[in-house]
Order: structure tokens, then C-alpha cells, then sequence
């Protein structure tokens, strides 16, 4: 996966597996520990990363049950079917010269030197593995966050920090572009996304109004004012009394659910959080209604 990253920011290739731009061979065999290696078998030209992971599983289970059947894995070259999920023999290989293990006559041996190793390296760009460093910096994350991944594999992240010195937050823009923008359609500008998440951030609408004010982006072509999008659909955050009492009125209706929510069963807030939103068409903010039920139930307790 790294090296198809790689290849992509590079220019070298799309890597598109399954259209032939980049394949794969997996070398599989099994021994004991503290047993010599097993007798290899070689995958030839697998066509995704999920098919190389369940043809190595398969392969390697296949060669067990071999060997404690007290039969011998044969040297060969087998081909992964997605169809029926197993390996199928193509051809046997019995010993290396098979594999022509020798220098081909017809090709020049090329040695590059210093100079040109030096200039490819200069104008590389970026690689993947530097980019999640940097988003996850930025984000207050981790270089295996889902978030940071995705956002460097869909080549996000410029995006994100565009945004980030617009004065955008950088956590809600982060989480808007992995969860609410579709990574085969328009994506938002840096100024229309980073005016979302200051409503946002600014309480002027809750975290799931953005999310269908970012589908209404998105459907405009990316470019489009969040808040007249926002009038246009008659968001606006609830007052604090309006929210409070909307809270108290799903408690007193749903009594049995509330009990068991103070009693410390922790699902039973999922009822009162939707007759709360139901109750309010939405507009009440979900983060500020769970705030007061577990202030209710701290003082109910």
C-alpha cells in the first residue's frame, strides 16, 4: 500500500491494480519454528491488496494441511481465482533454474551515478509518509489515524491546511472531508469550508446541520456561501432555555428510558437523544444535549 502511495505522488503511475497499471506476486511458505523454511509457493499477479491478503492466507493454510497430510508442497507458481477463493496451480517449478536466475544477456547493465541519483532526489516531491506526519501534527492525531490516512491517500491534505490559515478548525475540517465530502465528487473551496466550520465552532449550527449544509456544498460544486445555505434551509443553533427545556420534556416522556440512563446503563441515553432531536426537527446540538442529560443525572443521583 505505501509503494502504490508512493507511485501515485510521484507521477510514476495511477497504480490502479485492477487495471493492470500495478500487480503483485506473494511468496508463500510455512515452517515450524525451529524447523528449516518450507518449500515456496509464488501468487503471480494479484489484482488488489484485498485479494493479496486472502491469497496469502489461503496459500499458507493450504500448505499446512499439506505437510500434517504428511504430503510434500510442491515448488510452483499458482494464480489467486476471486471467484472460488482459492489458488490454482499454473505451473510447477522443481528447481531455481525454472526461475532463470541469471543476467539477461540482452539487457546493458546501467549504474547510475551520484549526480543523477542526487537530482532525482532533489525534485521528488512530498512522500505519503512525511504528509500523515504532518496532518496528524495539525490535527492532534496519530500517523495511523483512520483520518490522517484517508485524507493523505485522497490527497486532502493541502486542502485541509489551505484551510487551516484561513482560520479554519482544524479538527472539523479534518472530519468533514473524511466523513461528508464523496472522494469521487467537488470538494469544497478553502474559504467554503473553512466559513462551515467557524459556524460551527461559533454554536450557530450543530455538527449535524454542517453535515447536510456540506452535502449542499458539494451538490453547488463546491463553492457556495454556508450561510446562505444555512438561512435558506432555516438553521440556526437553539437558545440554551429552548434546549433545556426539550431536554426536560424527553425525560418526563421517556421515563423508563431515563431511569435506566441514571441507574448507569449508558445505552438508554440513544432514546432520549433521539426524542430530543425528533422533538426539536434536528436543530438541537448533540454534544450540548448529551452535556445536560449527564448534568441531569448527576444531580439525579
Amino acid at each position: 500500500a505505501e509503494l502504490q502511495e508512493i507511485l501515485i505522488a510521484t507521477g510514476v503511475s495511477d497504480a490502479k491494480m485492477e487495471e493492470g497499471s500495478m500487480r503483485c506476486d506473494a511468496n508463500v511458505s510455512v515452517h515450524k519454528p525451529g524447523t528449516d523454511y518450507g518449500t515456496r509457493c509464488e501468487i503471480k499477479n494479484l489484482n488488489s491488496l484485498r485479494s493479496l491478503g486472502k491469497a496469502i492466507e489461503y496459500e499458507a493454510r493450504r500448505q499446512i494441511i499439506l505437510i500434517e497430510d504428511g504430503e510434500r508442497v510442491r515448488q510452483e507458481t499458482r494464480h489467486w481465482s476471486d471467484v472460488d477463493s482459492r489458488t490454482h496451480t499454473l505451473r510447477v517449478k522443481e528447481n531455481a533454474d525454472d526461475y532463470r536466475y541469471f543476467l539477461e544477456p540482452d539487457l546493458v547493465p546501467i549504474v547510475p551515478g551520484e549526480v543523477w541519483i542526487d537530482a532525482v532526489r532533489q525534485a521528488l516531491p512530498v512522500l505519503p509518509a512525511a504528509r500523515r506526519h504532518k496532518v496528524a501534527d495539525v490535527i492532534g492525531s496519530t500517523i495511523a489515524d483512520e483520518t490522517v490516512i484517508v485524507l493523505v491517500e485522497r490527497g486532502w491534505d493541502a486542502l485541509l491546511f489551505d484551510c487551516i490559515a484561513a482560520g479554519a478548525d482544524p479538527q472539523r475540517a479534518a472530519t468533514h472531508l473524511q466523513h461528508n465530502v464523496p472522494p469521487d465528487g467537488p470538494t469544497p473551496t478553502p474559504a467554503t469550508l473553512t466559513a462551515l466550520t467557524k459556524l460551527e465552532a461559533e454554536g450557530k449550527i450543530t455538527a449535524t446541520q454542517a453535515k447536510t449544509l456540506m452535502a449542499d456544498i458539494v451538490a453547488a460544486g463546491g463553492d457556495a456561501d454556508p450561510i446562505t445555505l444555512a438561512k435558506a434551509r432555516g438553521f440556526e443553533a437553539m437558545a440554551s432555555d429552548a434546549l433545556e427545556g426539550a431536554v426536560d420534556a424527553a425525560i418526563a416522556a421517556q421515563s423508563d428510558a431515563w431511569a435506566k440512563y441514571v441507574s448507569g446503563e449508558e445505552k438508554a441515553m440513544g432514546a432520549l437523544v433521539g426524542a430530543i432531536m425528533k422533538t426539536t426537527k434536528g436543530q438541537a446540538d448533540g454534544k450540548a444535549v448529551t452535556a445536560l442529560l449527564q448534568q441531569r443525572r448527576a444531580a439525579a443521583q
